[in-house]
């Protein structure tokens, strides 16, 4: 079993030791990190693929009240299922529907660069 330094934990989640300082205070960790005999926090495999998925929701935009509240479900342990379930889909709508306006965006961002590939392009 992985156990890491802040500073390595950081350097592996691509975080900073503030950041996951942070998720540990504001509760967004599914328990408290184990510490070394010194005080000092080590990270086990389960923290970091937990701070994984609390950087992928971040990532995609879900706010930091609904990575708290995952992960009280998650903490609370079987039983909620179904809550996990409705606020895991709701955050997938929404990325879903930023997935689209990106694509839009996207689209005609591609139609300009063909324009300017046509009008650039050498003559025959």
């Amino acid at each position: 079993m992985t156990s890491l330094s802040i500073a390595e934990a950081a350097e592996q989640t691509g975080l900073t030791a503030h950041t996951l300082r942070y998720y540990e205070r504001d509760g967004l960790m599914l328990r408290s990190v184990e510490r070394a005999s010194s005080g000092h926090r080590r990270y086990t495999d389960d923290d970091l693929r937990w701070i994984q998925m609390v950087t992928r929701l971040r990532a995609t935009g879900m706010p930091i009240r609904d990575v708290r509240r995952y992960a009280a479900l998650v903490r609370d342990g079987d039983g909620n299922e179904a809550e996990r379930l409705d606020l895991l889909l709701a955050h997938r709508e929404v990325v879903e529907q930023q997935l689209a306006e990106v694509t839009s965006h996207l689209r005609a961002i591609d139609h300009k660069i063909a324009l300017y590939e046509h009008k650039v392009a050498p003559a025959p």
